[in-house]
Parts: C-alpha cells; sequence; structure tokens
C-alpha cells in the first residue's frame, strides 16, 4: 500500500510540474516554453541521478530515442513513468524539459534509485528461528531497500512474537552504507522481545450456576500461569482469546442457557502480567419443545428426526444444534445438510428457526428449501505434471452426468491422497459453474504432485561385517513406456504403477529383489496384480579366521504372484487379497541351532489369503482419522493328509536310524520339513482419533499365532515371529517375521528358535510439525507392552512387556520414511530379572509403527 500511495504522489507531482510548465513557470535554470498539447520531435535525452545503472541503459529500457515525435504532456511520457515504477528499483522517477528549438525538445529524466541490501544481522533472535524470519519476510542480498520493506519486516517480527505471548517486542531496523560497493546499505535487525506477558488472573462476575474454575477451563488457550506446567503455557494472544469467548458462550449454550452472553471484558496489563476480568449475564435454561420441519417432500419427518437426533424435552443444546443441522468441523457427518448433498440437493438450504417460546420451552420450526436436483457436469484436474489423467480420473468418484453427492466429493479428495503421489494437504476440489436454473456444477480438483520416486544408499555396520545398500523404489511407474527413450525424465513415469528393486550385501550376507506392481489390472477395475521376485544367501562364520565361509550357506529363492481387489459389500473400504507364493530354501552344512538340520533342502508353497478394510482420512503419511485393519491367513497344503507318512514311527523306521540304531535326528526333521506344512493367523488393526486439532491418538493392537495342521509333524522351524526393537530385518534369513517392540533390545523378547504366538498393543500421541511436500515431519509418544510365547498353551496377553518413549518421523519423498525413537523398557526382557531394561534408542527406516 506505501508503494502505491507513493506512485500515486509522484504522479500527481509530475502532473502538477505539467501545470506549472503550462504557467509559464521556471522549471530549470533554463527558461524554456512550450505550446501546449503540441507535438515535439525529440532531441537529447539524458539521465541523472543514477548510481549503479548506467544512463544508456535507462533510455534503452524507457523506449524513447532521439528524433520520436511525442506529445508533451502526454501519453508516451505517462506510460514510461509507469514502466520504471513497475521495476521496484527507484524512490523518485521526474522528467523535465531542458531545453526547446522549434519541435525540439530536450529532455531530462531524473532518478533517485533505491539502495541495495548487501548484508544483513539480525540479533536478539533464536537461531532456529531466523531461518524463518529470512525465508517469510524476503530479507536477502541484492534486495532493494524501501521503506514498505522495513515497515513490513518490522510488523512482521513483532506481530509474530507478540503471537508467542511477547506483547512488548519491539523491533529497531537501521542501515547504513556499505563501501564496498555502489549504493549497498547494511541492515541490522536488532529485537528486544522482552519478558512474556502472562495471565495472572481470570475473574467471573454474574455467574451462578458454574464455578469460575468451570468457567476457565473453557478457555483452552488463554491460562492462568501455574508453576511447573510446561504443557499448556501461560500467553495471552488476541485471536486466541477472542475465539475463547467464543468458547465460553458455546459452553453455556451447550448447557441450555441460550440467553447467556458476556456482558463486559476488561484486559488490564501490568508490566508482564494481565488481568482479566468478564461479567456474565447466564439467564435462564431453556428446553427443546416441539420441533417441526416445514417444506420437506423428498423426505419424511420421520428421517429427518433421526438424523436430528433432538427430542422434545431435551436440555436446550445450541451448538448441537448447529452441528446436526450442518457440522462444520465434518465434511462427511452426519447431519440433515449432507443427507440432502449426498443425494443431489446442492442448492438445498436448513434453517432452523425459533417459532415460540413458552417460559422454558423453546419451539422450532426446521425450514427446508429443497431446491431443483444437481448433477455433475465437467470434471477436470490440474496440476498433475507427471501424472497421467487416467490414473486421475479412474480413482475420482464424481462423474459426468452423476446425481451430485457432496460425500462422493469427499472420497474423491481422499482416493487421491492416498495415491502418494500428491500433497494430500493440498488437493483442492474448486466448485465452478454452479448453476442452480440448469442444476449442474462443475468440479476441478487442484493438486500438487510430490516426488514418487525413493532411493535408499546406505552402509552400515551389522551382521558382523559393513553391510552395503542400493534400493530403488518407483511409486508412479509407467511399464508401457520403458522402451520410449523421450519419456526417461529420469525413468518413464505416470501410470501410477510401481516397480522396486532392492540389493543388500555384506562378507556374510546377500540379497537380491524385484518387485511389480499395477493397481488396476486391465484398466477396468481396482484389481491390484503384483509379483516378485527374489534371491537371499547367508554364509557362515569362520571363527578361526573371522571371515565368510563360502562353503557353508542357506539360501532361499521366492516367487510371489497376488491379485488384491476392492470389495463392494459390506463397503468399498475392503479389499480382499490373495497370493500364491513358493520359497526354495537350500542348506548346505548350516549349522547354527536356527535349524532342526543343517543339510537339506525344503520347499515353502503356501496360499495367502487376506481380508482389510482402510477409511484413514486423506493423507496416508499422517492420517487424521479413520481406522485399518487386516485379518489374514498363510495356510500350505496338508501333506501329511495324503501322503501316508507315518510321522509318529519315523525314528523306528530303519532309513531314519544311525548305523547303531539311534533314530537320526537331522535326517527325521529333514522328512518333517521337505515340504512345509503349516497355518499362520495374523491380525493387525490401528485407529486415528483426533484429540484437539491435530494432535492425534494412534490405538495399534497386533495377534499372531503359527500353528500345525498334525501335531506328530509338529511346527516348523521356519516363519516364525521375532519381537523386539526396530522391526527391522536382523539378516537371519528363516522366514520370520520381525515385530517391533520399541525400548527392547531386537528380538530380545522371543527365544532363540523364536515365537509362535504373539500379542502387541500400543498408543501413541502424534502432532505435526510439517507436512510440507517437500517433508514432512510429526513428533511422538508412544506406551507400548507386548510379548513372545513358544505355544498357545503359554499364551497370556496380560503377562507383557511395556514400555513408553518419544521419537520423530520424517518423510521426504526421496528417501521415505526415517525416524528416531527412544523407548524405555519397563520390565526385563527375561522372566529371570526384575529389573527393567532401561533406556534404547531405535532408528526407523521405511516403515511406521
Amino acid at each position: 500500500m506505501e508503494k502505491q500511495a507513493n506512485n500515486l504522489t509522484n504522479y500527481f507531482l509530475y502532473t502538477f510540474l505539467l501545470c506549472l510548465w503550462l504557467l509559464g513557470t521556471p522549471l530549470t535554470a533554463q527558461q524554456t516554453s512550450f505550446d501546449k498539447g503540441k507535438e515535439y520531435e525529440l532531441g537529447e535525452i539524458t539521465v541523472t541521478g543514477v548510481k549503479s545503472f548506467s544512463p544508456q541503459t535507462v533510455i534503452a529500457y524507457t523506449g524513447l530515442r532521439k528524433g520520436q515525435r511525442i506529445r508533451i504532456p502526454g501519453e508516451e511520457i505517462s506510460a514510461t513513468i509507469n514502466k520504471l515504477w513497475k521495476l521496484e528499483l527507484f524512490s523518485d522517477i521526474e522528467f523535465f524539459i531542458t531545453k526547446i528549438e522549434g519541435d525540439v525538445a530536450d529532455l531530462e529524466l531524473y532518478i533517485q534509485e533505491l539502495p541495495t541490501l548487501s548484508d544483513y544481522t539480525i540479533l536478539g533472535v533464536k537461531k532456529g528461528k531466523i531461518e524463518s524470519i529470512v525465508k517469510d519476510t524476503d530479507i536477502k542480498k541484492g534486495k532493494k531497500i524501501s521503506k514498505n520493506f522495513l515497515a513490513t519486516t518490522r510488523n512482521y517480527i513483532e506481530n509474530k512474537f507478540k503471537k508467542e505471548g511477547f506483547l512488548n517486542a519491539k523491533v529497531t531496523i537501521d542501515t547504513k552504507p556499505d563501501t564496498t560497493g555502489v549504493n549497498n546499505q547494511k541492515l541490522l535487525v536488532s529485537l528486544d522481545r522482552g519478558e512474556r506477558v502472562k495471565v495472572r488472573s481470570i475473574s467471573f462476575d454474574g455467574n451462578e450456576v458454574f464455578s469460575d474454575k468451570r468457567l476457565r477451563k473453557n478457555l483452552k488457550n488463554t491460562r492462568v500461569k501455574f508453576p511447573g506446567r510446561f504443557w499448556k503455557r501461560s500467553k495471552y494472544i488476541e485471536g486466541d482469546y477472542e475465539e475463547d469467548l467464543k468458547s465460553l458462550v458455546d459452553f453455556y449454550k451447550e448447557k441450555g442457557y441460550r440467553d447467556a452472553r458476556i456482558v463486559s471484558d476488561t484486559v488490564l496489563i501490568d508490566k508482564n502480567n494481565i488481568d482479566v476480568a468478564l461479567s456474565l449475564q447466564e439467564g435462564n435454561k431453556y428446553y427443546f419443545g416441539d420441533i417441526n420441519f416445514v417444506g420437506n417432500s423428498v423426505y419424511s419427518d420421520v428421517q429427518l428426526s433421526r438424523i436430528l437426533g433432538l427430542k422434545p424435552g431435551d436440555t436446550y443444546n445450541g451448538v448441537l444444534l448447529r452441528k446436526r443441522i450442518a457440522d462444520q468441523t465434518k465434511p462427511d457427518g452426519e447431519d440433515l445438510t449432507n443427507l440432502y448433498q449426498n443425494n443431489g440437493y446442492l442448492f438445498s438450504s436448513i434453517n432452523p428457526v425459533e417459532v415460540s417460546a413458552a417460559n422454558d420451552t423453546i419451539n422450532f420450526e426446521i425450514r427446508i428449501t429443497e431446491g431443483k436436483p444437481a448433477f455433475f457436469n465437467r470434471i477436470s484436474v490440474r496440476g498433475n505434471d507427471r501424472t497421467n489423467d487416467h490414473v486421475i480420473y479412474r480413482e475420482i468418484r464424481t462423474r459426468p452426468g452423476e446425481l451430485y453427492s457432496k460425500d462422493k466429493v469427499v472420497r474423491s479428495v481422499r482416493e487421491l491422497g492416498q495415491l502418494g503421489f500428491f500433497d494430500a494437504e493440498s488437493i483442492s476440489p474448486d466448485f465452478k459453474n454452479v448453476d442452480p436454473n440448469a442444476g449442474t456444477v462443475d468440479i476441478e480438483y487442484g493438486l500438487t504432485e510430490k516426488g514418487a520416486s525413493q532411493i535408499e544408499l546406505q552402509g552400515g555396520y551389522g551382521g558382523g561385517g559393513f553391510i552395503g545398500t542400493l534400493g530403488l523404489s518407483f511409486n508412479n511407474f509407467s511399464i508401457r513406456n520403458i522402451w520410449n527413450k523421450e519419456e526417461y525424465k529420469p525413468v518413464p513415469m505416470g501410470d501410477g504403477q510401481q516397480l522396486s528393486l532392492r540389493l543388500q550385501k555384506s562378507r556374510f550376507f546377500e540379497t537380491y529383489s524385484f518387485s511389480f506392481a499395477e493397481p488396476w489390472l486391465g484398466g477396468e477395475q481396482p484389481v491390484r496384480f503384483s509379483t516378485s521376485v527374489s534371491l537371499t544367501t547367508q554364509y557362515r562364520y569362520n571363527f578361526t579366521t573371522g571371515l565368510a565361509d563360502k562353503n557353508q550357506y542357506f539360501k532361499i529363492k521366492g516367487v510371489n504372484f497376488g491379485l488384491a481387489k476392492r470389495l463392494q459389500v459390506p463397503d468399498d473400504y475392503f479389499t480382499l487379497s490373495q497370493t500364491i507364493g513358493y520359497q526354495h530354501f537350500d542348506l548346505n552344512n548350516y549349522y547354527t541351532g536356527l535349524f532342526t538340520f543343517g543339510d537339506g533342502i525344503s520347499n515353502n508353497l503356501f496360499y495367502a489369503v487376506a481380508l482389510s478394510r482402510n477409511n484413514t482420512y486423506t493423507n496416508p503419511i499422517f492420517p487424521v482419522g479413520g481406522s485399518t485393519f487386516t485379518i489374514g491367513a498363510k495356510l500350505t497344503f496338508p501333506y501329511s493328509l495324503v501322503d501316508n507318512v507315518d510321522y509318529a514311527n519315523l525314528e523306528n523306521q530303519s532309513e531314519f536310524q544311525n548305523a547303531n540304531g539311534t533314530p537320526n535326528r537331522e535326517k527325521i526333521d529333514q522328512e518333517k520339513f521337505r515340504w512345509l506344512e503349516y497355518y499362520k493367523l495374523n491380525f493387525e488393526g490401528s485407529w486415528y482419533t483426533s484429540i484437539i486439532d491435530k494432535l492425534i491418538l494412534k490405538t495399534h493392537a497386533e495377534f499372531g499365532f503359527l500353528g500345525a495342521y498334525n501335531t506328530d509333524r509338529g511346527l516348523i522351524p521356519f516363519e516364525r515371529y521375532y519381537l523386539g526393537g526396530d522391526g527391522l530385518a536382523q539378516y537371519a534369513l528363516d522366514g520370520r517375521e520381525m515385530i517391533a517392540l520399541r525400548g527392547y533390545e531386537n528380538q530380545s523378547l522371543s527365544d532363540n528358535d523364536g515365537s509362535t504366538v504373539y500379542n502387541k498393543f500400543s498408543l501413541e500421541l502424534r502432532y505435526p510439525i510439517t507436512l510440507k511436500p517437500s517433508a514432512s515431519i510429526f513428533a511422538l509418544g508412544f506406551l507400548e507392552a507386548g510379548n513372545g510365547y513358544s505355544n498357545f498353551r503359554e499364551f497370556n496377553p496380560f503377562n507383557s512387556k511395556r514400555s513408553a518413549g518419544f521419537g520423530i518421523r520424517i518423510f521426504m519423498p526421496a528417501f521415505g520414511l526415517l525416524g528416531i525413537d527412544f523407548g524405555y523398557g519397563f520390565d526385563s526382557a527375561t522372566d529371570n530379572d526384575l529389573n527393567p531394561h532401561g533406556w534404547e534408542t531405535h532408528f526407523i527406516i521405511g516403515q511406521q509403527f
């Protein structure tokens, strides 16, 4: 605004000077006169006042040239002045006529340049906040220093700290010449934030129904200072205070006091303390009387009453009434407005009106204007630079020509966010060309792409040596363009497919894996096809040489094929997944105690089925609501039913005995586990609940069980659960499942042979620090409990190992999820020790708890 005012001032000054010329007033040392409105030929053009620009450059930019015919005064000079102002490089611009001979006029252009910022210093601010101040105020070298820039910077910094409770914050900005350059200035920003102004007291007058203490609880952002309370500091912020006053009135309305109001509020500042005094008028308590619906033809009174959920005689609750009409906090809330809008009535309006009040009873009419049904017309998207349109449109639930549904719009936003290709926090459905007469509406979904590919390149020490890892994950791949060189940017992208390659190698361990997934097999239905191939080898450690013994190894070759279909019943949040997989285990002189045999082969042909439901809200990295659960089974064929082998008496058969007639345990176990026979049952569920704003409570539970069809054949030594620690793989390749439980060492809550039963429960409070596309960061605190058991007879969910701690998660599109947790184990990992386990540090890579 200040800059615009300066421009306007200079414009009027220029006009005033022209008027003086017309009156014959001398404008320079040389007397000049000219004919008003006459066209002149430009003679010499001189530029004065410039410091860092050359006069020739300025003249060239103006577009004026010697010999050009212009009118004085006229549009050419006005346009030139406006053009120069738009550069935002000057503080003053003036034209003078220096000489007129006949119809030739010489002009002088006087320019006063804005100084250039060459360096800056910010004092009185912590280092962590300097970066955000510099970014938000655009303080940078080369910036032109204007009065508007200085005022804006000062106001921003003062307001920033006033919002943190430093009401007496003062900012001074000084400039001084910098002799190292022409027209350069240094900037010194000094902040004196003073002491934080705290609320010393909050008093109430006129309240008889509710105590002062009860009322103070409703002022959630304006708290009285209290020694020792660190989780909610006492501070006064005007905007938050105004919101608290509204919350206080809403509290009364929720309790039936419709006429409650704040008569006056007084805020007294005494140095670093604030005293707040509120005068209230509570009024009488009211009750709902008759509630009649007027204007409804689509839905009956009974249907509307069921949604409204209010009956005559209920305590009056104005806040609840508003929510049942239209809940602004939940776009998919169960209210009357959504009832209509989810069924085509975009143009409907619903208004509660008090028609009469007798004593303490208020009678209402819910007046409904239904309007005509609306239909989706044009559906479009913008902002998808890499993702192809068909990948987006197949997830969108709003279709041209279909009846309008608000629920479909909300669901479309969720589905687009769940893809992981776009910033979930910025997806916006924009309503365009809303035409009540035609009954149509256009919707444009605004998207912001984010990186969908990830690279894992790391090295570390573990498993007895250095381990190098290279992983590439392309989550928006396009396999149809794999032979199209023009699509390599750097790889073919845009079709929503997932392709992953991972290589990991050390002296004792190496693994190679490849996986591919197509989420819409055939392109017509959301049927996900996936396949993976892997080869893993682990070598024995030679205690004599300290090297890997390549003659003793354990290899696993595996291949999987899976189909996952989105269901429509019970609802379309359900997915049925089915997988057929095969693993070939090859043990060569590999005696470690992990298996009952060290030489031989084993085969694992399995079928896995899982039913899952996921209705978590839009952002898959930081869900703020909804739930997800999976119940699944992993099964093999019951070979013992058809192979006619008496597994209970194998030790009595000669081919399974040593030369001296004793049982050969290795041969027996090799026969038992040549083809693995087992079943596994698993359950995992998470629930997300918003506590306050984006403070989210995640409740989580897990259960797993490994069983055998034939007790004589016994439980297999593979596929077991190992509980404890960060849950990352620990270079043991027996098909084990790593179950995280923070606060304890990795795999410490299961014995050496692993667990066949486990359970785990956790509570986690999460709060986002930033949810920007470049990096999503959130902090967390957790409580966990769980344990692993050797058999089902030992299973006791109340005999759990407990832990608590805190951590942080960082999700960057290029690297996936990273994090660190600090967990304290309250129990010993073994039952023989009564001392708590203590603190453990866990580094998290590529997974979420």
